[in-house]
């Protein structure tokens, strides 16, 4: 009976508001629906209502061996999804792309009245070679298309000597000033951001690197709060049940950066910083990565992204193609940075699901205006828009903590929204302008702004704090943003309005504004010592070597240990490895290292940290590490998958010279699963945490030391102690 009753209520709110009823939750991946793996996925709201996801071109479902060439799927609630069709068809191929080119990681847009999807050309016609990565794009009426291939590419592939940089992964962002700009690039080349030509269509002038090479992948790019926010994805995003993919985050004043950590570190040089968005937890999830961003109709963000069972990595026969399904999870923004679920990472249960069905909301389709406004002289209802001047003012009351937001275009006059009584907010000739109880505050809307084109006025009211902001399409695009201190809470309904001329509205919403997490999920603490080696003379007789390198002396009050020109990866199995038992129960071990490999360099791959152990084709090891001319914290995981070895890593913060390295463990107490947590300092004071590597339950990891992976140049890793505490959390 209450299913019915709820369907009930459900269908009335359809009748009355044109809205799309939402499920009260949802669970990962939320792609299951339409396919077993969607990869590099976006979301963006058209302007029917709707929700569309794009995504790379794999094969949908498991068996088919079917590629398509950026698969489309749509939702009226972020929850349950419909394939729609593939973006490129055979008979509207992009001219640049060569026979057989792949399209891969989709971005859209909703640029100056249409629909512009960028995406990576694997092979282009420019050149007789593979790999000549360049930037592609199409334009559509809709969300769905039909979508038309730009006649040349947006970003040429970049040579490289006998090859080409990366030029993938695009994600578009229009500035408040009106400049169009596209991020691109991956890995070899490094990340870059170059402007775009008035019509998005064409890159011009400069670019400029923004993320060192062989780090980063996977760039997108908001504005909030003034600051420019680059998200990019590092490690391998396809390693299959050893995926450490994750995502990073910097921050600038300038969409051309330097873009700059939470500890101030720079993105773009050998150490290059990162702060944490989302890595693996230790639940089923991996491979976390690759993300967009939306933001639902309360104003709470969202992180779209791609993420492999480790139960079931690969689509179909192992080691082929990497199974990576759509999630979504919400996206806290703590001390001004983003962090997934307060950092607890991917969910795997039923969880609150993004707010789709609000207080006040019509899309306008059922026609009948008096039922649900006010004011209704001089407006009207036509193919699904709201057309009119005056003030048109909702029926029904909504929470004082309000977002309210509409799709807005007029010829002429200054379109607007109604936030409560006296309060309103305009797109003013040249201006947003906020007003209060004689308050007013305002931003200029970039040169050229066309108000006869859709765009979006999201208004957020919190006591007595209002902003405001334009955006061509809820993506962190702020075209102009505002904040007014009111004089008084506000109070009252929520309305369209429009002075000087008649406006056209649609997806009008007002909904219970969200409430921001504040605070992180606690991490680890070292509780009680219940072990240390400080290094101050003999080893004990509990230590014990796997394959003893007799170079590796206590000397000085440190373990002086040279770089093995070996390494624990594979089935050679000859790198020298320093263990002793782990106790039971949860406990963090921590070492202080001491490892000068330099800057840019290229010293592949030597590294010296922590491991722990259940064997030479069963570790997880945590270790600074040279990588090509980069210099960072690797957790790395080797394991046998379907009778083959499968390596891969996950970053952890960034060295110094002197690192300190953590590994929590936890027994899982569901799973019985023993569960390792890495961080790293570069003080010994601030920690970063990052990614979780499990062990199964019938394991008994032993942890322990390494110094390995190239011999060349000669240098000393110096462990300065091992220490055991009890886990606090």
């Amino acid at each position: 009976m209450k299913r019915v009753i709820i369907a009930a209520i459900v269908l009335c709110l359809l009748t009355a508001t044109g809205a799309y009823a939402a499920d009260d939750g949802y669970t990962n991946p939320i792609s299951k629906g339409f396919a077993d793996t969607f990869a590099d996925p976006v979301i963006l709201r058209g302007q029917d209502g709707l929700w569309y996801a794009y995504g790379t071109s794999d094969p949908l479902r498991e068996g088919t061996g079917e590629f398509h060439r950026i698969p489309i799927a749509k939702s009226a609630d972020l929850a349950d999804w419909t394939y729609v069709g593939d973006a490129l068809t055979p008979d509207a191929l992009p001219s640049y792309a060569a026979q057989g080119s792949m399209f891969w990681a989709p971005d859209v847009r909703y640029l100056d009245g249409e629909y512009v999807m960028y995406f990576t050309v694997t092979d282009t016609t420019t050149s007789a070679k593979k790999g000549d990565y360049g930037i592609g794009a199409a334009t559509a009426p809709t969300p769905a298309g039909p979508w038309t291939p730009s006649d040349r590419l947006v970003v040429e592939p970049r040579a490289a000597g006998d090859s080409f940089w990366n030029t993938i992964d695009p994600a578009q962002l229009t500035d408040v000033d009106g400049k169009k700009y596209l991020y691109f690039g991956g890995y070899f080349g490094g990340l870059w951001v170059t402007e775009l030509s008035a019509d998005g269509l064409r890159a011009t002038g400069e670019p400029t690197r923004v993320a060192i090479d062989n780090k980063f992948e996977g760039s997108h790019v908001i504005r909030r709060d003034g600051y420019y926010y680059l998200f990019a994805s590092s490690a391998n995003c396809c390693a299959g049940p050893t995926t450490g993919y994750a995502v990073f985050a910097g921050r600038s004043t300038s969409p051309r950066g330097p873009f700059t950590d939470a500890d101030g570190l720079r993105l773009d040089v050998s150490r290059a910083g990162g702060t944490p968005v989302i890595a693996p937890n230790g639940n089923k999830w991996i491979g976390t990565g690759h993300n967009g961003l939306l933001t639902d109709l309360s104003g709470q963000d969202w992180l779209v992204y791609h993420a492999i069972d480790r139960a079931d990595p690969f689509l179909d026969e192992p080691y082929g193609v990497n199974e990576r399904p759509m999630l979504i999870d919400r996206l806290d923004w703590i001390d001004g940075w983003p962090t997934v679920r307060a950092g607890a990472g991917a969910s795997e249960r039923s969880e609150a699901g993004p707010v789709v069905r609000a207080a006040v909301q019509d899309g306008f389709t059922a026609g009948d205006l008096a039922r649900n406004w006010r004011g209704t002289e001089g407006w009207s209802v036509a193919d699904g828009r709201l057309r009119g001047q005056g003030e048109l003012t909702a029926k029904k009351s909504v929470p004082a903590d309000r977002r309210v937001e509409a799709d807005l275009r007029a010829e002429k006059g200054s379109p607007g929204l109604r936030v409560a009584d006296g309060v309103t907010v305009r797109m003013a000739e040249d201006k947003l302008v906020a007003e209060a109880y004689g308050k007013r505050a305002e931003a200029a809307l970039p040169a050229g702004f066309d108000s006869g084109t859709w765009h979006n006025l999201a208004v957020e009211l919190r006591g007595r704090t209002l902003t405001a902001e334009v955006s061509e399409a809820r993506l962190g695009e702020q075209l102009a943003a505002v904040r007014l201190e009111t004089a008084r809470p506000a109070r009252g309904q929520i309305g369209v309005v429009a002075d000087g001329g008649p406006v056209e509205a649609d997806n009008v919403s007002a909904a219970r504004l969200h409430r921001p997490v504040t605070r992180a999920t606690p991490t680890p603490e070292p509780g009680r010592k219940i072990f240390a080696e400080e290094f101050g003379g003999p080893l004990a007789a509990d230590w014990d070597w796997v394959r003893e390198n007799q170079a590796a002396k206590v000397t000085d009050g440190a373990l002086s240990w040279p770089v093995e020109g070996t390494d624990l990866v594979g089935a050679a199995n000859r790198a020298s490895v320093l263990l002793r038992d782990a106790p039971e129960g949860d406990y963090v071990v921590e070492t202080k290292v001491t490892l000068d490999l330099g800057e840019d360099a290229i010293r592949n791959y030597q590294q010296a940290g922590l491991v722990a152990y259940a064997g030479d084709d069963d570790f997880a090891r945590l270790s600074t590490v040279s990588i090509w001319n980069t210099r960072q914290v690797e957790y790395g995981r080797e394991l046998s998958f379907a009778g083959k070895l499968s390596y891969g890593g996950t970053i952890i913060g960034a060295p110094a010279a002197t690192t300190w390295l953590r590994l929590a463990h936890r027994v899982d107490r569901a799973t019985g699963e023993h569960e390792f947590r890495a961080a790293s300092s570069r003080d010994g004071k601030a920690w970063t945490w990052g990614g979780v590597w499990t062990f199964g339950k019938d394991t008994a990891p032993r942890i322990g030391l390494i110094a390995h992976g190239g011999a060349q140049p000669a240098v000393p890793a110096l462990f300065d102690y091992l220490r055991i505490h009890r886990a606090d959390r």
